[in-house]
């Protein structure tokens, strides 16, 4: 992936956080994965009065991809106010559906926090070859 490639999907999650309903927690996050073959899916967190039902951006992106048939991802973008990073549950998905995947962390300025991979943000993750006995 270019420096440019970067900066465009950064853009991406960028502008997907502008859609963000966090009326709660006022944490607006955004999200952008980019498959192989170049599409681009958006995602923002859209929050809950019943919290538990309250999805993240992350996921967002991640079911809008694969329930179009995607299943192989180069990286995904997330943005946050203060450059934060996913939580656990998004980790797992991320983790199980796009392993390996590159992890960009930026902020709503696009200033870059963190360049990683899920795997260093799950380090020993459970996937379903732990489920093989």
């Amino acid at each position: 992936m270019t420096e440019e490639q970067m900066k465009s999907l950064i853009e991406a999650a960028i502008t997907a956080s502008r859609f963000a309903y966090a009326p709660y927690s006022n944490y607006v996050v955004g999200a952008a994965l980019l498959a192989t073959d170049g599409s681009v899916y958006g995602g923002c967190n859209i929050e809950n009065a019943a919290y538990p039902v309250t999805i993240c951006a992350e996921r967002t992106a991640l079911a809008k991809a694969v329930s179009e048939g995607q299943r192989d991802f180069v990286a995904i973008a997330v943005v946050t106010r203060d450059g934060g990073s996913p939580c656990g549950m998004c980790r797992q998905m991320l983790h199980e559906l796009a392993p390996g995947v590159r992890v960009i962390l930026a902020d709503l300025e696009g200033v870059l926090h963190l360049d990683t991979t899920i795997d260093a943000l799950l380090p020993h993750g459970f996937n379903s070859g732990s489920l093989r006995a």
